[in-house]
């Protein structure tokens, strides 16, 4: 296994992974808050830890991703309450919709998808944890965290305590000892369809201590890698990391790994904003390979903007990979081109630097079709970690009908018969096919959309 290593948020520097079972790794990655249909924003950390594992594990790491939802929060309950349904079927219509969104990105499942409702013993184990060392307090069925007990408070997000904001608003101002601290537990309220028992009343688990709670059941306390998109470090993950070690007296990971956002203009992808492109819309207008490829066409850490022309050369990307699926030949590559690939996977090593390594690809096909019958292994085993294995269709035969519209549109041009010509272009390009005309004649590729 090559070292690998990965930008860490905590200590602002790239560090090695180090696991701390030989050969096993664990990730967290914050899913969605189940309130709405996700967005292209929020596909973007899915893609990313996705196609991280599948790197992990053509490395020889036996690695287990965990990416939770988040559907017992505040704003499942206000979108319940506006659309007049029950918030638990509004959280489980919306998470069905959230898994059936992402497997149209065809990269796999996470191994653990828990739910922050099947995880409330955990939580409130831990919030009692928490309450008898001394690290969090209740308050007429409300339970928060003592930020100024835990002294490396705002180590994650460096920042300065005293400038920190949680986002709280006025909600329990009366009830904190101070208003740094921020909730664990809140007690139910009027118009609240969902709630649970706990031995200080009644009431919901906050946000943070969900997910706390959910990365420790499955992964346990000093998990390799905690990830998430950067709009997350504060509060929730700054808060995450603070009450765990409080509770445990050991980190919950070794490696913080944040992505950056999708930007429409100058703001970022959100629903509170109100400039999103929904994942399902997008998948259909512009397909799966272009959009995977259009999100691993920018280094994870930085921002990502979003707009149809990058689509449109992200999906001219593709072709040219298709393009060279069907001109190699089943087999060995040449050993003379080892050292691309082995650039490709070094770039992923450090800090999973997909536009590099996409570069090394780029050059391997550019090479490759200089040559006739190059062998595709080296090819067909960078595509694999990407999540394009499945381009191979590409070599496909041509289906009879499609062969058949084909040879009409020859003819048509031979007879300078143009509009007829056009109109079978276009019965082929609802069959699924593209006519590619070059110096050999015309040919079918299967469209990349």
């Amino acid at each position: 296994m090559r070292p690998i290593s990965l930008h860490d948020t905590l200590s602002g520097r790239r560090r090695p992974l180090e696991p701390r079972e030989p050969g096993k790794v664990g990730i967290y990655a914050c899913g969605p808050t189940v309130y709405g249909r996700i967005h292209v924003g929020n596909a973007r950390p899915y893609v990313v830890f996705m196609v991280l594992k599948r790197f992990l594990e053509h490395e020889g790491l036996a690695t287990t991703l965990v990416v939770n939802v988040t559907d017992v929060n505040d704003k499942i309950y206000d979108a319940a309450r506006t659309q007049g349904v029950p918030s638990a079927r509004l959280a489980q219509e919306m998470t069905a919709a959230y898994v059936a969104d992402t497997d149209g990105l065809e990269l796999g499942r996470p191994d653990h998808e828990p739910l922050a409702s099947e995880t409330i013993g955990p939580i409130v184990a831990l919030i009692a944890d928490l309450i008898e060392a001394g690290h969090a307090y209740a308050a007429d069925g409300d339970v928060y965290f003592r930020v100024r007990s835990y002294d490396r408070y705002g180590e994650l997000s460096h920042r300065d305590v005293e400038q920190m904001d949680q986002g709280e608003g006025v909600e329990g101002a009366e009830r904190k000892e101070d208003p740094l601290d921020f909730a664990l537990w809140k007690a139910h309220k009027e118009g609240e369809d969902t709630s649970w028992e706990a031995p200080w009343g009644r009431g919901r688990p906050g946000w943070h201590i969900e997910c706390s709670a959910m990365a420790e059941e499955l992964l346990g306390v000093g998990f390799e890698i905690h990830g998430g998109g950067s709009d997350l470090v504060f509060p929730h993950h700054e808060n995450e990391a603070a009450q765990t070690r409080a509770a445990r007296g050991e980190p919950l990971a070794r490696l913080w790994m944040h992505n950056g956002m999708v930007q429409m203009g100058e703001e970022k992808m959100a629903k509170s904003v109100g400039n999103i492109r929904l994942l399902h819309v997008a998948l259909q207008q512009f397909g799966r390979d272009a959009l995977v490829m259009y999100v691993l066409g920018g280094h994870y850490r930085q921002p990502l903007a979003f707009s149809e022309e990058l689509l449109d050369e992200a999906d001219r990307r593709v072709q040219r990979i298709r393009d060279a699926l069907r001109r190699v030949q089943p087999g060995p590559s040449p050993p003379d081109m080892a050292p691309l690939k082995e650039r490709f996977f070094a770039a992923l090593a450090e800090d999973l630097n997909t536009p590099q390594a996409l570069a090394a690809l780029f050059e391997w096909v550019r090479e490759a079709n200089r040559r006739p019958g190059v062998g595709d292994a080296d090819l067909r085993e960078m595509l694999a970690v990407l999540g394009f294995e499945r381009l191979e269709a590409a070599r496909g035969s041509v289906d009879p009908a499609a062969a058949e519209l084909l040879e009409q549109r020859e003819a048509a041009r031979a007879a300078r018969d143009f509009e007829r010509a056009d109109r079978l272009r276009d019965e082929l390009g609802a069959l699924g096919w593209e006519v590619r005309d070059g110096p050999d004649g015309a040919e079918l590729v299967p469209r990349g959309r």
